[in-house]
């Protein structure tokens, strides 16, 4: 792990901070993206008083040209690990919400992650090994959200692109593992961004990441890190998937009435 990196994109906040802290403390050096400087600045200052190599790589991710510029930081450093964390949400009747941020949503959620994906399988895929997480949402594993339209629909994609490509990677015998984190409600800046409050209680970041890690390790391909978000998306898959879309949406609404 010492002569290899692990990415984290999204590093600045959240799951992408507490994926930061936890492979720093398994002995990898890290690469820092994120659109704040600071934020990574300070984070990596924490980290290398530990001993951590740390990388800060500011960028906005949702521009083709930054990721391919990701790849040019990465150049020849070995990459054990990538998690694909970056992205946002948005919370609204659709005919209210503003377009401009939905379209710069689908590019980093979605058009900027699939790029990413393919890069770094590739280079994986030529040194023989590693991992790669996407970062996608329970969200991702349901019918549709009414009232977060467009962050459902992104979500969706990232599970779907991910589960595909785990199959065709396991089709072929490759040593490189990729996966979807698919949480529910979790404590980070998420609300703030999205303009929503939870209707449950979400788990911490931090043991959000723990359970991730773990189940990585597993090669587990699509990891859902609570028993309660779990067992709502197996029921989900035996109710009409109209009723379905039905109730998730009142339980979006009710976050915006909040």
């Amino acid at each position: 792990m010492k002569n290899s990196y692990a990415v984290v994109t999204g590093a600045s906040s959240g799951i992408g901070e507490q994926f930061a802290r936890k492979l720093a403390a398994e002995g990898y050096r890290l690469v820092l993206a994120a659109r704040r400087r600071d934020r990574l600045d300070a984070l990596a200052a924490e980290l290398s008083e530990k001993g951590t190599e740390c990388v800060v790589f500011a960028a906005d991710l949702s521009k083709k040209e930054e990721c391919y510029r990701l790849m040019g930081e990465l150049g020849s450093k070995k990459v054990g690990v990538f998690i694909n964390n970056a992205g946002f949400g948005d919370c609204g009747f659709f005919l209210d919400t503003d377009v401009d941020k939905e379209l710069a949503m689908i590019d980093l959620n979605v058009k900027s992650l699939h790029l990413l994906t393919k890069l770094v399988l590739k280079k994986m895929q030529a040194q023989g090994g590693g991992y790669l997480l996407n970062v996608a949402s329970s969200a991702g594993l349901t019918a549709g959200g009414p009232y977060m339209a467009t962050y459902y629909a992104t979500k969706s994609y990232v599970a779907s692109l991910t589960r595909a490509i785990a199959q065709e990677l396991k089709d072929k015998g490759s040593k490189v593992y990729v996966g979807a984190l698919c949480p529910g409600p979790v404590d980070t800046e998420f609300n703030e961004v999205a303009n929503v409050e939870f209707s449950m209680n979400g788990m911490s970041a931090e043991d959000c990441v723990d359970y991730a890690i773990a189940q990585m390790k597993r090669r587990k391909t699509v990891i859902v890190p609570s028993f309660s978000v779990r067992a709502a998306t197996t029921m989900g898959r035996f109710i009409p998937q109209n009723l379905y879309v039905r109730i998730t949406g009142g339980i979006q609404k009710k976050k915006r009435d909040m």
